[in-house]
């Protein structure tokens, strides 16, 4: 019999009224997997093999807009989920819920975090603290009536290929010797698959996922630690014997267990690299090429993506398999994707123009503009008042756009080290930091820092601009809110926010603690500028401070948006007495 080995996921779910939704199964054998809906709507797609494995993502159509409904999924004619096994006894049954655009001032509920390190076997008691996503697993298992998440955004580090846990370096002792390298860290696609096994192979956490909608990208431990850090660092990894088997295995997996399910059925429909594989017996060859291609060539591939939920826009932008890593040219985003960004957030928007402009822009005439008018101007020079395409723009990406100011100038004066503002020997010692000091982020890639953020001034000023413009990301341990201030002629008339929340299910060392708490204070602030000062690095016209943290925890953060009004709380898994718990940490509006 055809058995279920990961999954379901629910993935895509249209949310502009086209009753869709996606299911990602993953099958031991070939298979015809089946979606079939209470309220009969209904999906099926043949598995696709790579490597051996058997996927499938099967496309649910005649969904009701406004309406929930369970759903069952079969192989080969057989129900395999909800299934029999009483591990699952205690959760209610997955549902798909069909948004309708229609409905007015329908909340939208985003949840966010990065980091999961996978749970330790049942019964073993878990030394790194209760998983966030378990945790609100049984939560919402335990309370039909609690406000659940619409959608799951995980930013990165789904899985760590580079930190495998106990039960895992056991299975990888059977198959090889774990003296010769990569040791005790995953070397190929069938290795990566462990990962996966582990990572979402939890009752909760797979009840979860196969109930509430999940986006995803990647970050640097689901291929290694510092993942294209420099053009120095690449040059190291690609000497080594091992990585190009795991950089291919981790593009490989992460586009069949991740990115098919981020695409909408449209996109996948379009892709000619989806066909392919589906094409073959087996999709490993077309899937290796293509791989292949995007490692030598990253340009030639994109990872980010856009989805808008209503009246908000999520950008879910790759900040690290885009990176130029020449010291001459070095960018976060090569110009390709820096322009999809770009297009993507100023799609539909009128062009924004500074404040100090504004008192020279002719008001426009009722009903001019991409959207039809709701008043007219009040007075000559005022833009008109006419809503833009989204109210809340959310822009994900795995690393802070802003950190803690020290932290920032230690990145930005040790890019201008590698660059050889001081010259050679100093360029040296700065390649050094660099690695020693995960000095990556986007403070790291300066010129993409100042574009970024002009970009993020830009979105939030001008006609049409939405309520808030919040950056979501993960990767640094904790949790914590930061928020921008430009000069009084350039400042944004949306709220702007740096949104960080890490690890969902991971540790926390001192250090870090240490660090990022002193990274806030005026002191560090001193000591970076007199780093940037020997870096020659001129002062950013921005400025920014911390309004909410730090939070050290498992945690999740969950923003509320109804109509032009957000919400933002930070819940923290919790040891309780007799099960683990949600403990809100913090609950405040971004909005007025």
């Amino acid at each position: 019999m055809t058995g279920l080995r990961l999954g379901p996921l629910l993935r895509y779910v249209d949310f502009g009224g086209g009753g869709t939704a996606s299911v990602w199964v993953e099958a031991d054998r070939p298979a015809e997997a089946e979606v079939r809906c209470a309220d009969g709507a209904y999906g099926t797609s043949r598995t696709f093999q790579v490597a051996g494995h058997h996927y499938a993502l099967v496309q649910v159509t005649g969904l009701t807009p406004g309406t929930a409904t369970t759903y069952d999924v079969l192989l080969d004619g057989r129900r395999v989920w909800p299934p029999e096994d009483p591990a699952f006894a205690a959760f209610p049954p997955s549902v798909i819920h069909s948004p309708d655009p229609a409905a007015e001032a329908a909340e939208l509920r985003v949840s966010f975090g990065s980091c999961r390190w996978a749970s330790p076997a049942q019964g073993e008691p878990d030394p790194i603290g209760p998983d966030a996503l378990g945790t609100l697993a049984g939560h919402l298992a335990a309370d039909p009536t609690a406000a659940r998440p619409d959608v799951l955004l995980l930013l990165g580090d789904q899985v760590y290929a580079d930190e495998t846990s106990e039960a895992t370096r056991a299975k990888l002792a059977e198959q090889r010797d774990p003296a010769e390298p990569p040791g005790a860290e995953v070397a190929d696609y069938e290795e990566y698959t462990y990962l996966y096994d582990e990572s979402w192979g939890d009752p909760d956490v797979r009840w979860l996922l196969s109930t509430v909608p999940s986006c995803m990208i990647f970050d640097d431990h689901d291929l290694v630690d510092d993942w294209n850090t420099s053009a120095a660092w690449l040059a190291d990894m690609r000497a080594t014997p091992w990585w190009q088997e795991r950089v291919l295995s981790g593009l490989m997996s992460y586009w069949v267990y991740q990115h098919l399910g981020n695409l909408s059925p449209a996109e996948l429909a379009a892709d000619p690299l989806y066909a392919a594989v589906r094409a073959e017996p087996d999709g490993t060859v077309p899937l290796r090429q293509f791989a292949t291609e995007a490692d030598r060539d990253p340009a030639c591939v994109r990872w980010s993506y856009r989805r808008d939920f209503g009246r908000t826009r999520l950008l879910m932008v790759d900040s690290r398999g885009a990176r130029v890593l020449e010291e001459s040219r070095r960018a976060m985003l090569d110009k390709s994707e820096e322009q999809w960004v770009r297009d993507q957030i100023m799609d539909g928007r009128a062009t924004a123009g500074p404040p100090a402009d504004r008192a020279s822009v002719a008001p426009l005439p009722a009903g001019a503009g991409p959207y039809p008018s709701a008043t007219s101007p009040s007075a000559p020079g005022s833009y008109v008042t006419e809503p833009g395409p989204y109210d809340h723009l959310l822009i994900g990406t795995s690393l802070p756009w802003l950190l803690p100011p020290f932290i920032h100038d230690v990145e930005s004066w040790d890019a201008a080290l590698c660059r050889g503002e001081r010259g050679p020997r100093w360029a040296r010692f700065g390649e050094k930091l660099r690695r020693a000091a995960d000095l990556e982020h986007w403070a790291a890639f300066p010129a993409s820092f100042e574009r970024l953020s002009a970009l993020i001034a830009e979105a939030g000023r001008g006609p049409g601009a939405p309520a808030t413009v919040s950056v979501l990301s993960g990767d640094v341990h904790h949790a914590y809110v930061a928020e921008p201030t430009w000069p009084a002629d350039a400042t944004p008339d949306a709220r702007i926010l740096q949104l960080t929340c890490s690890p969902v299910h991971n540790s926390v060392p001192g250090w870090i603690k240490l660090g990022f708490r002193l990274g806030w204070s005026r002191a560090a602030r001193r000591l970076g500028h007199s780093l940037t000062r020997h870096g020659r690095i001129g002062a950013s016209a921005m400025t920014w401070r911390k309004t909410g943290g730090p939070w050290f925890a498992n945690q999740l953060m969950t923003l509320a948006l109804r109509g032009r009004s957000a919400e933002l709380t930070l819940d923290q898994a919790r040891t309780g007495a007799t099960d683990d718990e949600l403990t809100t940490a913090e609950k405040r509006s971004l909005t007025p």
